[in-house]
């Protein structure tokens, strides 16, 4: 992660998945670090992550064992987090395998975010609860981000699949708390480079928390340019915090927009037509209407994956769009105004329902 810069273009947390764990707890309850995986022992491990510069993460679950059949947390939240705030650790994923549903997931999740924040250690707290139980309705006072689908599979549809179950729940999400469409197959063999450069402008687009999920020693150039591209993570990381969301479709083309701060817009282009289309490439357009701008007022576009400006436009913008591909621009007013910070791409404000939990994350 240091030597190829992914650091520089802000990966900073390391996070070990499921598997880390033996099958079984020691005599006083205690999890208990694999040996044969960590044969100088997890601690170890966190040591030198931190070392290098970067946040170190771990995994637990909120059932009675995790997704591999290992020690869950459920019912040993307390010891489980003391453990993880001992070793240092700064971001925990919390998956929801083995959970009836008889043991409300709300009160699942709240226990550990309890546990949590009595260690006095801050620790990310990333609920990889599957959708489960409509998280964006209650979970940013439980925590960081939520999974709002199944997991992510290694291929175009999969990726599909995690994006249309986003869609529709940028209003949900805020600074901190984060709607989570799963990790990023940037990387991996079951998606074209266009797929993948489509894939990881829509990811930032959404806000997504971005967590790499290919073998970091493999990374292929195009997709180290992918995943460090500069001008297109930077609206990930927008410090007006607002997620861009589906704002205009028309079969399998589609425009996704969300304000930037300034009064910008950011803009995905996406083109989703079948792969056995004769016709590759088709026109795709976002007007300034559809993104609250006066349709006279002129804007500099710029095209956020070539790092340049396309020139100046009034009313519109359309842009050639390659089969399973995206353009990502951003569009800045000449004469910008505050009110185009207010802008949202929901049709209304939107008022948060009461959240299931009894407590806020700290």
């Amino acid at each position: 992660m240091v030597k190829s810069g992914l650091i520089k273009a802000g990966y900073d947390y390391l996070v070990i998945d499921d598997g880390w764990s033996e099958l079984d707890r020691g005599k006083d309850g205690q999890i208990i670090a694999s040996k044969a995986r960590f044969p100088s022992g997890i601690q170890h491990v966190a040591d030198y992550v931190h070392s290098k510069g970067l946040k170190y993460g771990m995994y637990s679950d909120a059932g009675s064992k995790t997704c591999l059949g290992l020690p869950g947390s459920r019912g040993n939240e307390e010891l489980d987090a003391q453990y993880f705030a001992d070793l240092g650790v700064d971001f925990l994923k919390y998956d929801n395998c083995y959970a009836p549903a008889s043991d409300w997931i709300v009160d699942r999740y709240s226990a550990m975010r309890d546990a949590l924040n009595r260690t006095g250690r801050p620790i990310l707290f990333s609920m990889c609860n599957w959708g489960a139980g409509d998280p964006w309705k209650w979970a940013q006072k439980v925590g960081n981000s939520w999974r709002t689908t199944q997991d992510i599979e290694n291929s175009w549809d999969g990726m599909l699949r995690c994006l249309d179950n986003t869609i529709g729940l940028s209003r949900y999400a805020e600074p901190g708390a984060w709607n989570d469409p799963d990790m990023l197959e940037v990387g991996n063999s079951g998606l074209l480079e266009n797929e993948q450069r489509s894939h990881f402008a829509l990811w930032c687009l959404l806000k997504s928390p971005l967590f790499i999920g290919a073998d970091l020693r493999k990374l292929s150039k195009s997709a180290l340019e992918i995943l460090t591209a500069t001008e297109v993570i930077a609206v990930n990381q927008d410090p007006l915090g607002v997620a861009g969301d589906l704002i205009w479709k028309e079969g399998p083309t589609e425009v996704y927009a969300g304000p930037l701060k300034g009064g910008s817009r950011a803009v995905v282009l996406f083109n989703r037509h079948s792969i056995t289309t004769q016709y590759p490439i088709s026109n795709v357009t976002v007007t300034w209407e559809q993104l609250g701008y006066p349709s006279d007022a002129q804007a500099t576009v710029r095209d956020l994956h070539a790092g340049k400006d396309v020139g100046v436009f009034a009313e519109a913008f359309t842009a050639g769009v390659d089969i399973h591909d995206a353009v990502m621009v951003k569009i800045t007013p000449l004469k910008s105004q505050q009110k185009y910070e207010e802008w949202r791409p929901w049709p209304e404000r939107h008022t948060m329902q009461p959240s299931l939990a009894s407590t806020s994350f700290a």
